[in-house]
């Protein structure tokens, strides 16, 4: 995408940075992620550098298969004093070299804290806190590519003020350490196993953390190598007599979806793939919701894509209930273990639900 403007990619880029209105001619802006484009002007949270593609008009964006973001209708959902707050606080936040407090951010926009963070949240659907704590997880991810730069460097190019404030959730941050992290999961050590339920084999695996991937198939060793290619840098270790139990407890909860979840869990996806594997989970026994309920659930009711692309980006099968979302006439779609064990789970509940 060239104009005379906007010669090149990193042009536009620093364009969305400064949410420079007079692009709005020029560009718009396209997000893999949530399947969505938009004028620079409207742009709320600055997206990943490399989740975005740029256009030179809305026609080709669409042609791409994105479609508008509330942001930029002619009608937008949120009023125009709330989103240039929210804006303002953002772009403090991505230009911040210590990310700054939620009081730090109110000042700045001339209004209480408690307001910012009521309005930042319903726009965003995070708070200030989580935003910052996102930026921060990204920084950190590249700034640990860097195999030149010492771990402690890293973590204070991040935004952290101390090496002890991010060692307390260092694992929610990357699952694993940050020293793993930087050597690409070399040596992040895996438990697995498979084990048999009516739904055909089942592998369970689970890191430090907790329980990680649960996967349905028909062939054991296509499950394993399937599960090779998801962690190809970590130490994959064959579960022993006591993992066997935990593997039994999983099994135990597919035959069982109505009985209560007591492992812990990693999970880790993008801010938007855990919010929607949030709502998943919120999905009562028994029911079904459409890709496009759990879009307008989350607020951003044209994100339907990127619901879709999060569901089938799931790696704990029945924990997260993805089979329980459909399209929206009811019929069944694309399940990632197998359309006939999203429709065998789906009767099973709903036969549970009846007794």
């Amino acid at each position: 995408m060239v104009t005379p403007r906007y010669p090149n990619d990193d042009a536009c880029w620093q364009a969305i940075k400064t949410r420079d209105a007079t692009a709005d001619d020029h560009f718009v802006m396209a997000v893999r992620s949530t399947g969505q484009y938009c004028l620079p002007s409207a742009v709320t949270i600055l997206p990943a550098r490399d989740n975005v593609e740029f256009f030179r008009h809305s026609a080709a964006a669409e042609v791409a298969g994105y479609t508008l973001s509330e942001a930029s209708t002619p009608t937008p959902r949120y009023p125009a004093k709330w989103l240039a707050i929210v804006k303002k606080s953002c772009y403090l936040i991505e230009n911040a070299e210590q990310l700054p407090d939620l009081s730090t951010l109110a000042d700045h926009c001339a209004v209480s804290s408690g307001y910012l963070h009521r309005i930042f949240k319903s726009v965003t659907g995070l708070t200030p806190k989580a935003y910052s704590a996102g930026l921060r997880a990204i920084r950190l991810r590249e700034q640990l590519k860097n195999p030149q730069q010492s771990v402690s460097e890293a973590i204070y190019q991040a935004g952290f003020n101390a090496n002890s404030r991010f060692y307390e959730n260092a694992s929610q941050r990357l699952g694993m350490t940050a020293k793993h992290y930087q050597r690409g999961a070399a040596g992040v050590t895996i438990y697995f196993a498979l084990g048999q339920c009516s739904l055909g084999s089942v592998l369970v695996a689970q890191s430090e953390k907790g329980v990680c991937a649960i996967s349905l198939g028909d062939e054991p060793d296509s499950l394993i190598e399937q599960f090779q290619q998801q962690y190809p840098h970590a130490i994959l270790v064959g579960g022993d007599a006591q993992y066997e139990q935990i593997v039994a407890q999983v099994i135990g909860y597919i035959e069982h979806p109505g009985s209560t979840w007591h492992l812990p869990l990693d999970i880790q996806g993008t801010v938007f793939q855990e919010r929607v594997w949030r709502a998943l989970r919120d999905i009562p026994l028994g029911s079904t919701v459409s890709y496009t309920d759990i879009a307008e659930q989350l607020g951003s009711p044209k994100a339907v894509r990127a619901v879709a692309q999060a569901c089938a980006a799931n790696r704990l099968a029945i924990v997260i209930p993805c089979h329980r979302v459909v399209k929206r006439d009811g019929q069944l779609s694309g399940y990632r273990w197998g359309v006939a064990r999203k429709e065998a789970l789906l009767l099973r509940e709903k036969k549970l639900n009846k007794a």
